[in-house]
């Protein structure tokens, strides 16, 4: 339990059923980090609002403090990635890393396999057959998008292990937003008018992203290019301080410029004019290391030519976009006779690997955010990856 109303309705629809149920609420940031002392910390807030929650409920509750596990898994590597210009997604890898990882490792190894996990989550989890025609078919989770589409959360839980997925229950998953919000008043819980919360949660809400994350990483100056002309038209005070496709506050520009580029080995950002110059659009793009949720059994169209076809998302609460995935070859140039003047050719399909192209390039694409899939149907999430590369060279 988060504090939040959704995580609250969550418990109440469990309590309501046959479930020896208990709470527990996660301390993922330490502000003495920050300020010090814990007066006033927000996590202090959430964890009362928990308590008064399952008071009214008459639950267990208990407090596990998760703030060095997140600072090592999460914040530590997402900094790094930062520093270097790149785009991370620190809350997709918080499920992964923290709610669906540290937490359940937190278990008694005897529990585990006894164990539910419910959360707040608006998505929804359905069961199949392996494989009907193998000589012993199980069944296996899917993760699903959920009903209420703009509240739809599969994407940041796209990372999660088949494992995490087959022990976890998303009871919220066929509800709307004011659906929770009118169970939580009907039945009296303390946080059913609470505001919901918004951003990343070690920044918190009255603090900019920049000014945060300035007090981790030292600045490092660099040159704003105009792509167009190669004219130094500004400086930055780091790679992080700008996201691809973000407005570049320049004064004395004739236009508004935008930035289409981050050149890590000179400590450059490229920017051009208008909101929809080609510089800003992308063919595809490569992940190295895609995680199916499936992890032996990815769609086996994306070992053909023709590739496998499915939709994707590369941020929270956008559209659905059609794309072919392949599995990615790395080509290598190798040395020949002089009668020949070199060849490329393919080495082994890298296992994890996936290009993907869309039907029509996309606009603003970051290394470093996180791209999921899902299925034809738009339903099923399969999984997700870290971009690594973005246009590639035509296939």
């Amino acid at each position: 339990m988060s504090g939040g109303v959704d995580s609250s309705v969550t418990a109440k629809l469990l309590a309501d059923q046959d479930f020896d149920l208990s709470a527990v609420f996660m301390r993922n940031w330490d502000t003495r980090d920050e300020s010090g002392t814990d007066k006033g910390c927000e996590w202090e807030k959430d964890w009362e609002d928990v308590q008064r929650v399952c008071k009214v409920l008459g639950l267990p509750c208990e407090m596990i403090d998760l703030s060095r596990q997140y600072w090592n898994r999460v914040f530590e590597p997402s900094l790094k990635q930062w520093e270097l210009g790149v785009t991370p997604n620190p809350d997709v890898w918080c499920n992964k890393e923290i709610k669906f990882g540290a937490l359940l490792e937190h278990l008694p190894a005897t529990a585990r396999s006894e164990t539910w996990f419910a959360t707040g989550h608006y998505a929804r989890k359905a069961w199949t057959i392996s494989d009907p025609h193998h000589a012993d078919p199980f069944l296996r989770p899917k993760l699903l998008q959920a009903f209420d589409k703009n509240k739809d959360q599969s994407y940041y839980l796209s990372s999660i292990s088949e494992a995490g997925l087959h022990r976890a229950l998303f009871p919220l998953g066929n509800l709307t937003k004011p659906e929770v919000r009118e169970i939580a008043s009907k039945y009296h819980l303390p946080t059913a008018e609470r505001a919901e919360s918004m951003g990343l949660c070690f920044v918190g809400e009255k603090s900019k992203f920049g000014d945060f994350i300035s007090g981790y990483i030292p600045p490092k100056p660099g040159p704003i290019v105009d792509l167009m002309t190669n004219k130094t038209v500004g400086k930055h005070g780091g790679l992080w301080t700008y996201t691809i496709g973000e407005k570049a506050r320049i004064g004395g520009m004739s236009q508004k410029m935008f930035v289409a580029k981050k050149d890590t080995i000179t400590n450059t950002i490229y920017i051009v004019p208008g909101t929809n110059h080609e510089a800003l659009y992308t063919p595809a793009l490569r992940i190295r290391d895609f995680s199916w949720v499936w992890a032996d059994s990815p769609p086996p169209e994306i070992y053909s030519r023709s590739g496998f076809r499915a939709y994707i998302k590369y941020r929270h609460r956008m559209d659905n976009i059609m794309c072919t995935v392949y599995r990615q070859v790395f080509r290598i140039r190798i040395q020949t006779p002089v009668t020949h003047s070199g060849s490329i050719t393919s080495s082994p399909i890298n296992p994890r690997g996936v290009e993907i192209w869309f039907d029509e390039p996309q606009k603003s694409i970051a290394l470093g955010q996180v791209a999921a899939l899902w299925n034809l149907e738009g339903e099923w999430c399969l999984g997700c990856g870290v971009i690594t590369k973005i246009s590639p060279a035509a296939r």
